[in-house]
């Protein structure tokens, strides 16, 4: 019997009190830090997929040169300077020939894949959004925001208002 008439004391002391409880204000901002934490997660791993793949192709084209210096040039290109030389030139003429095409080649592939890589995108409304963390930290009253967050769903981001989800 005491164990309930303090509980219903207890009780009774909370639902006169106007302001939330510390415990409900912490919990308001925990639920809130988990989700804003989840959707910047979201965000990063969606913009960082983009990149990496154009990464990837910009990788494969340096490979793709390499791999032509190296198998290649050990048997096509020493049939072709051999070619040359059968033709009448003289056989240095004919390996400097080869080398210097071997050459263009692998700087014209380089140079598609060095520029292909330069148009990797930063993941900008992830830094964004990371810069703007303390401000949405920051709250008015208790479980309001200043400004309306991003959603992330299915690795697509869904503003809030058609502008822009910045204040």
């Amino acid at each position: 019997m005491a164990h309930s008439a303090s509980s219903t004391q207890s009780a009774g002391r909370h639902a006169v009190s106007d302001e939330p409880s510390v415990g409900s204000l912490v919990q308001s901002a925990m639920a809130d830090v988990s989700t804003l934490i989840r959707g910047e997660i979201e965000l990063a791993k969606t913009e960082v997929t983009r990149s990496a793949k154009k990464a990837g192709v910009s990788a494969g084209l340096f490979g793709a040169a390499g791999a032509l210096l190296a198998f290649a040039g050990f048997f096509l290109f020493v049939m072709l300077a051999e070619l040359f030389t059968w033709l009448g030139l003289p056989r240095w003429v004919s390996y400097l020939i080869v080398t210097v095409a071997l050459l263009a080649v692998a700087a014209v592939a380089g140079l598609i894949g060095l520029r292909m890589l330069k148009k990797i995108d930063k993941p900008e409304r992830t830094m964004e959004s990371l810069r703007e963390l303390p401000e949405v930290m920051r709250r008015e009253t208790p479980g309001t925001r200043r400004r309306a967050l991003p959603t992330v769903s299915n690795g697509r981001v869904e503003r809030r208002s058609p502008d822009s989800y910045l204040v």
